[in-house]
């Protein structure tokens, strides 16, 4: 993997080339530091930074929040803002820009280096997972299937699945009037289901998003059944649902 490249905009200079020499130390490639925002935006078109740090409190009239705004709307990277004492109108505006991460000054070089490098593998996963939404909801998935039951197939729709578990070969499909047991393999069964609604929870249970009421580190509910959820998986449900 090639080295990250990282912008800095901050607006007093002797800090600046403080972040800008920790950077390099850390094996970082910088962009030429930027003091406002004028300058910020010209960095961005010319240098094209793998992720920005933002100091939130710029001296002229377009702050770092501004800067933040113009990435959001023209570009697709992450964003750290640096921050000292900021009061709290100032903070719940920084958070309307969804940025990825907040430095406190002064911050320990441990402190950048964990904040740059979480940012860049939590924006990687969000980006994995909308590229996978997005793959999905181009893609036409049936509504229901049918399940053999004795001498009768009977008509299961999707949106009536709580939940799956397997146990090695079989696969049990939990809806909201009974349990089918199908001989298949997990890896098969979820194939052929939209992976926008249904995601693996654990590695022998997938659940059907739409159905979660409540959630915690260590299970989803699903109709008052607590489901088993893994930490392989948290994440990208937590994601998956806004939290």
């Amino acid at each position: 993997m090639s080295a990250i490249k990282v912008g800095v905009v901050e607006d007093e200079v002797i800090i600046a080339d403080n972040i800008i020499s920790v950077l390099s130390d850390l094996g970082y490639i910088t962009c030429e530091p930027a003091g406002n925002y004028g300058e910020a935006l010209s960095m961005l078109g010319s240098e094209q930074p793998d992720i920005v740090l933002l100091d939130i409190n710029l001296a002229r009239s377009k702050d770092g929040i501004e800067v933040a705004k113009h990435i959001r709307s023209s570009r697709n990277i992450p964003v750290i803002f640096l921050t000292a004492n900021s009061d709290r109108a100032t903070v719940e505006r920084a958070k309307q820009v969804n940025p990825n991460a907040f430095l406190v000054k002064p911050f320990h070089e441990s402190e950048l280096y964990s904040a740059i490098e979480v940012a860049i593998h939590n924006f990687s996963q969000q980006q994995a997972v909308a590229a996978a939404q997005s793959s999905a909801a181009n893609k036409s998935y049936k509504e229901f299937t049918f399940i053999k039951e004795g001498q009768y197939f009977n008509k299961v729709n999707f949106s009536d699945i709580l939940y799956l578990s397997s146990d090695h070969v079989y696969v049990t499909v939990h809806t909201t009037t009974k349990k089918y047991l199908v001989r298949t393999t997990m890896q098969e069964y979820i194939e052929r289901l939209d992976p926008t609604k249904f995601i693996r929870a654990h590695r022998s249970y997938v659940i059907n998003m739409d159905r979660v009421e409540k959630i915690n580190s260590a299970y989803v509910l699903i109709n008052g059944e607590q489901v088993p959820m893994s930490k392989n998986y948290r994440e990208e449900i937590m994601q998956m649902l806004n939290l």
